[in-house]
């Protein structure tokens, strides 16, 4: 019983060396195992980040794509409004067109203006003279007359003292002159320079002094004239001319009882419509198949009274002005209540005989 019971103990021993080693082995592979299992959960991470960060950035790429879409979208739409607003190149008959226009809109603002004057929203400025004048004659002159104005002066035109007490008898008498087209220049300052020196011009400011705008220079004369002095008449005398004062006073003063009155030398006569002859008329057309034109005062010598050259100062800017200023004032008493006074002592002749005017 003994010997079978050491027997077992020694081999159960024996058996227990043999599987030490295997055991041994075993807990080796075992630890080799586990080791390999951190490495792969290690290693399976990786692919995980960079499959996260690659996901990032295709959502970066594909959120910039869909944004520069937007842009593009964008950019297209403003270049196809810009394309439908971009300016026209216009034609030369276009172009004439848009001036017709304008000048329609200036002609349409002048004639409102016009009729609102007339119906009494504006008035022309009151005369800045208190004392009343029988008459303010105006002597056109020209920026090359300086020698003939110093004719004057020594003549029939009185200076100094002597035009004082002619303007206390009431008769007013300036030189009218414009300004010139360059404004400011050394004829604008040789006429300043003069006046200083005379005290005896009306300047024009807003008239530019030209041979072909003679017509529009009687518009602003009797405007500034009405304005500047509160006289009875008013009288406009060309520069090639004498004047005998004290006859005009007289003829003056004998119409002072009348109103709307339109006194000179009438005259009428053939329109010329030959483009190039002297006293050419550009709207010929408008004095009827006869061409000839109605009564009017010639120009050397034109009166009004006080209440036509009113009516010319408030409708200045729509009253027509023809090729001569004659003409043109004609016209404009043309429909009115005007007595037309037609003297012979105005009609300026070579000698006086027994005239008011004769030629310088």
């Amino acid at each position: 019983m003994d010997l079978g019971r050491g027997e077992t103990l020694a081999s159960a021993m024996k058996h227990e060396r043999r599987w030490k080693p295997h055991l041994r082995g075993s807990g080796s592979n075992s630890s080799s195992s586990s080791s390999l299992l951190n490495i792969t959960a290690g290693g399976g991470r990786a692919p995980l980040i960079m499959c996260f960060i690659s996901c990032l950035a295709w959502l970066y790429v594909v959120g910039r794509l869909w944004q520069d879409a937007e842009n593009r979208m964008l950019l297209s739409n403003l270049l196809h409004k810009s394309y439908g607003q971009r300016p026209k190149v216009l034609s030369l008959d276009e172009k004439l067109l848009g001036c017709k226009g304008l000048g329609k809109r200036i002609v349409d603002a002048e004639m409102d203006l016009t009729l609102a004057k007339s119906q009494g929203y504006l008035w022309p400025k009151p005369s800045s003279s208190e004392k009343k004048f029988l008459a303010v004659v105006g002597v056109y002159t020209g920026f090359g007359s300086r020698l003939t104005r110093k004719v004057f002066r020594g003549s029939w035109m009185p200076r100094g003292d002597a035009l004082r007490k002619l303007e206390e008898k009431g008769v007013i008498i300036r030189f009218v002159i414009g300004r010139s087209p360059n404004r400011g220049d050394s004829l604008d300052r040789a006429i300043d320079e003069e006046n200083r020196q005379t005290n005896d011009f009306l300047i024009l400011g807003s008239h530019e002094e030209a041979a072909d705008e003679l017509s529009k220079k009687a518009k602003f004369f009797f405007s500034s004239a009405v304005e500047t002095w509160d006289a009875e008449f008013y009288v406009k005398v060309d520069d090639n001319i004498s004047i005998d004062v004290d006859g005009l006073i007289e003829i003056l003063q004998s119409h002072r009882d009348k109103n709307s009155t339109y006194l000179g030398c009438m005259k009428s006569g053939s329109v010329i419509n030959e483009l190039g002859k002297q006293w050419y008329e550009p709207d010929w057309w408008k004095f009827g198949d006869e061409k000839m034109y109605f009564r009017h005062a010639a120009s050397s010598l034109i009166i009004v009274s006080k209440n036509l050259a009113s009516y010319i100062n408030v409708n200045s800017a729509s009253l027509k002005s023809f090729a001569h200023d004659d003409v043109s004032v004609g016209s404009w008493m043309i429909g009115l209540e005007v007595t037309h006074v037609d003297d012979n002592r105005l009609c300026c002749a070579g000698t006086r005989q027994e005239r008011v005017c004769s030629l310088a």
